[in-house]
């Protein structure tokens, strides 16, 4: 497939159907959440958790699908648009809304009782742990823009689908796997999760930079320029969201009786 028709995809029938698809996924977590908060033994599901559900939909449909998608296609800065869209902010958003817990809120019991059992098997507890969800976020990255994957995957609509699954993915992995707001059966400590955190933010950053001097094959060296500072920058600032959920959580282990509810 040309990279014409992979630009088609983005913004035709396909895509229809995507942002239909994303709709009916709002739809169906607010309605799990209202029917949940009906159950007089529940709290009410929190108003923001609505918000950052469909704030993060909405955030990985237009990375995919649309404008910003296409541009992205032949355009490197809209391309890392697409990439902070779709691999940092929207996990980080979805990661807020606890779509686990709601979905154990809605099950059946015995239905909740299987979840919970695969969130306590150990592939989960492999899947989930933090070096790990590091190496397929930022290591996946390194992979896409140190070698002909990029130029691959405008290509090829199979390798496209694929890259853009991963970077999704990987990215919802690695930032449940350092702010706990859905269950964790296998809990790892506050400096422990820190200090992953600090080396995937300096392997992001180097990455960045190096994407600055060393543009990625058929991507012109202003392109390279302007897209590393947004993958630095942008990174940074939402990288910010977690170091703060990250130390709020910390402060409310340790100081309960201060801490906000």
């Amino acid at each position: 497939m040309s990279h014409d028709q992979i630009v088609n995809v983005t913004t035709g029938l396909s895509a229809l159907f995507l942002s239909v698809g994303a709709l009916l996924i709002v739809i169906l977590y607010i309605g799990a959440g209202l029917s949940s908060s009906r159950h007089s033994r529940l709290k009410a599901w929190p108003w923001y958790r609505y918000i950052s559900f469909t704030l993060g939909i909405v955030c990985a449909a237009i990375s995919v699908i649309g404008p910003i998608a296409a541009q992205a296609m032949s355009n490197f800065t809209m391309h890392m648009v697409s990439h902070l869209l779709l691999g940092m902010l929207a996990p980080v958003l979805l990661v807020i809304s606890a779509p686990v817990t709601l979905l154990l809120r809605s099950l059946p019991v015995r239905h909740a009782k299987v979840v919970t059992s695969l969130l306590r098997s150990y592939p989960a507890r492999i899947i989930n742990h933090p070096i790990i969800t590091s190496l397929l976020n930022i290591g996946g990255l390194w992979i896409l823009y140190t070698t002909s994957l990029y130029s691959w995957m405008h290509t090829n609509l199979m390798v496209h689908i694929l890259v853009h699954v991963h970077i999704f993915a990987a990215g919802y992995i690695f930032s449940a796997s350092l702010i706990y707001i859905d269950p964790v059966p296998h809990r790892l400590s506050y400096i422990y999760r820190s200090i992953v955190l600090i080396g995937a933010l300096a392997a992001h950053g180097i990455l960045s930079k190096y994407i600055y001097g060393h543009p990625p094959a058929g991507v012109g060296v202003q392109e390279a320029q302007t897209g590393g500072k947004l993958m630095y920058y942008g990174g940074d600032f939402i990288d910010l969201i977690i170091i703060v959920l990250l130390c709020y959580h910390w402060y409310k282990n340790t100081h309960p009786n201060e801490a906000l509810a």
